[in-house]
């Protein structure tokens, strides 16, 4: 691909780089942006930048806040002592778009996953420990992506928890197929799934 610009090729260069955007994707994102007048594109340049220098991440659960919480745990609506245990922030919005859930989340900024060097401590695994016991939590569901890794995940925390715990530790229903991803599920078998969730004794026996 050759440009007549340095500049329109340093810009198609830094589009190029998102997931998911080519070289040709980027170069239409880029034109598209000289089409515009110099207001549009200065307040799009400033929400970019606003957002990833102000953003912060709730103390709480790890999810995007603007404050030190983040919305969802700031609502007394919500159920507090049900928490959603999730990978990532993508799958709070997916679940978030069901509408069919109202309790709070733990993001756990991944899954255990030796093959990627990825071990429990690099986890929020113990920030979920001491919140079940601060919290007097009452539920625990596990959403995780339905593979190797998302169960081996479920198995370590679980096997963390007291045995005396009167927890109640679920996981949503599979609805969701083996090593499927949660955020590409559609939101009725997502909501399905959240509705019809299963102790995960009976699940990690079962598999």
């Amino acid at each position: 691909m050759q440009f007549s610009s340095s500049l329109l090729e340093n810009a198609v260069n830094e589009f190029a780089k998102l997931p998911g955007i080519g070289k040709k994707t980027a170069l239409r994102l880029v034109l598209h942006l000289l089409k515009q007048d110099n207001k549009e594109v200065g307040q799009f340049s400033e929400v970019i930048a606003r957002m990833r220098s102000e953003i912060k991440f709730c103390r709480r659960c790890f999810n995007v806040a603007d404050g030190d919480v983040c919305a969802i745990c700031a609502n007394s609506m919500r159920r507090q002592e049900v928490i959603c245990v999730v990978e990532s922030i993508r799958d709070v919005i997916a679940i978030e778009s069901t509408q069919q859930y109202n309790g709070v989340y733990h993001i756990l900024g991944g899954v255990i996953s030796p093959l990627d060097g990825i071990g429990p401590d690099q986890l929020h695994i113990e920030a979920l420990l001491q919140r079940i016991e601060k919290d007097k939590a009452e539920e625990l569901i596990f959403a995780l992506n339905p593979n190797i890794q998302g169960d081996t995940t479920i198995y370590y925390i679980q096997k963390k928890l007291p045995a005396a715990s009167s927890l109640r530790i679920t996981t949503i229903a599979r609805g969701i197929a083996f090593g499927g991803e949660l955020e590409y599920a559609d939101e009725m078998t997502l909501a399905r799934s959240l509705q019809n969730r299963l102790p995960v004794e009976s699940y990690v026996r079962n598999n």
